[in-house]
């Protein structure tokens, strides 16, 4: 598996605390666009997909999440619990994201400005195309 879980140094002092993502420190690439999930369904899990060339890096920043990371032939599930803790996911690994608490905001990374005819969406064309980089 192509990932990486990191743990993030917390800064702070009785005032509380801070935690600093800077771009080939922390998070492993220049970063070129940041979003958020928030205000998810019990029972409903997003992403299903995989990205040509889009690499990400996930932080649950409020509350947690579970993420399963699949490169075609195996998978593996983290656990994003405190907001000190990241998860790296490579280009062609199929990510989904599920068991949201309520109160969950994931925060995500991308090395890459938004591209429609970047992501992969049908998993059989995924097996394909990882199992033919084989």
């Amino acid at each position: 598996m192509i990932t990486t879980l990191q743990e993030f140094k917390v800064l702070g002092d009785y005032r509380g605390q801070l935690i600093a993502l800077e771009a080939n420190r922390q998070i492993p690439f220049d970063v070129k666009r940041v979003f958020y999930i928030y205000g998810t369904q019990e029972g409903i899990p997003r992403g299903n997909h995989s990205h040509y060339k889009t690499k990400q890096f996930l932080v649950s920043v409020v509350g947690s999440c579970k993420v399963t990371l699949d490169n075609g032939k195996e998978k593996k599930t983290y656990e994003l619990n405190k907001p000190n803790l990241g998860l790296f996911q490579d280009a062609l690994i199929w990510g989904t994201m599920h068991d949201f608490s309520g109160d969950c905001v994931l925060m995500v990374l991308a090395d890459e400005y938004y591209d429609a005819s970047d992501y992969i969406t049908n998993y059989d064309t995924f097996l394909e195309m990882v199992n033919n980089d084989s």
